[in-house]
């Protein structure tokens, strides 16, 4: 007997399966300026079709997206691969968010009158402007950043110093949201973003799908577990734990509930459970409070972050939650262990001055 799968998360759906008639709950615009990085146009179309339909039949129906253009035209990404317009620029903004994907820096200003006006108009509209990659160049040279915190790539933080050295900018996130402008450094940071947008208008759960779709390696990988393992996690043979196991590492905060997290790996609670005793002598709920607890513990050892902030990182409703399972775990508050932490790096920095 099968699961029941109302949300569809799982990709164990029939194929006779006849999506809901309604209007989407995400909707997304796109246009591509001369140079585009494919990888930032695809990682945005497959994490929509992802969340979209019910299993994997890409259908566009709970997100729809479309690239939009001058009519007849096609763009050129900076891989050589030429992208069709679908759809021609109009007055009507039937649509959540417009997303420009920059191109090569050197061709920004390249582009027909008609791509930066859209922009405008459609910001005139009040639809809020998603700039990727070096989209965030794009809507600063037409002053659509105004009083905004841009995302910067790495890779482009002197190129943005030189051009807009007035203008703010983050450099040490996927993503930044700043109102009605959003930024994204590009790369695989997109699916990230489009996780985020997909959590905001369909729901952690359908959020959560794309990042299992997207993220989780069929096969180990030697790098992931040795991130793993380096921070503490379990590392285990058995295919389905490990998946299950990358989601709670994906979903600190808010936390997934495990109901949701079993249907996603097609498993029930009990068997989830069962196996997560027979492996780590832990609930899964135990387990995942136990991950986000190390979590905490990295960030108060590492950062500057207050406690209240770090509860809240950490998927915990408020510091005093926090505080208490930490002390349960650790044996010590949060704030004894900076404190203590603080002392021991000082006095090893004293020992190597005087050494």
């Amino acid at each position: 007997m099968k699961t029941p799968d109302p949300n569809g998360w799982l990709d164990t759906g029939n194929e006779s399966t006849k999506a809901p008639r309604r209007q989407a709950e995400l909707r997304i615009g796109i246009v591509l300026w001369p140079g585009f990085p494919l990888l930032s146009l695809a990682g945005l179309c497959d994490a929509l079709r992802h969340a979209a339909d019910l299993g994997d039949r890409s259908r566009q129906v709970r997100c729809t997206w479309r690239v939009l253009g001058l009519e007849g035209e096609s763009v050129l990404a900076s891989s050589g691969i030429s992208v069709p317009v679908q759809e021609a620029f109009s007055s009507t903004f039937d649509f959540d968010y417009l997303a420009v994907i920059g191109g090569l820096l050197p061709q920004i200003s390249r582009v027909s009158r008609r791509y930066p006006r859209y922009l405008k108009d459609a910001a005139q509209a009040g639809i809020p402007l998603i700039g990727i990659c070096t989209g965030s160049f794009v809507l600063a040279l037409h002053g659509l950043l105004t009083q905004r915190v841009a995302c910067v790539h790495p890779f482009h933080v002197e190129d943005w110093k030189a051009a807009y050295p007035e203008q703010a900018f983050v450099t040490n996130t996927d993503y930044h949201i700043d109102h009605d402008r959003i930024t994204c450094a590009g790369g695989i940071s997109i699916i990230e973003l489009a996780a985020e947008l997909t959590r905001r208008h369909c729901g952690a759960g359908t959020s959560a799908k794309v990042i299992h779709q997207m993220t989780v390696a069929p096969r180990k990988s030697s790098g992931h577990i040795a991130r793993r393992q380096a921070l503490g996690y379990i590392s285990t043979d058995k295919e389905k734990l490990r998946q299950v196991v990358v989601l709670m590492e994906k979903n600190l905060s808010p936390p997934l509930e495990i109901g949701v997290i079993a249907r996603l790996v097609n498993s029930s609670t009990r068997q989830l459970g069962r196996a997560f005793i027979a492996e780590t002598g832990l609930s899964p709920s135990d387990y995942y409070r136990t991950l986000r607890l190390k979590y905490g513990r990295w960030l108060l050892t590492t950062s500057d972050t207050p406690v209240n902030e770090i509860a809240f990182e950490c998927g915990f409703a408020d510091a005093s939650h926090f505080i208490r399972h930490f002390r349960t775990q650790f044996g010590m508050a949060p704030g004894r262990l900076r404190q203590a932490f603080a002392l021991t790096a000082t006095q090893e920095t004293a020992s190597s001055r005087s050494a």
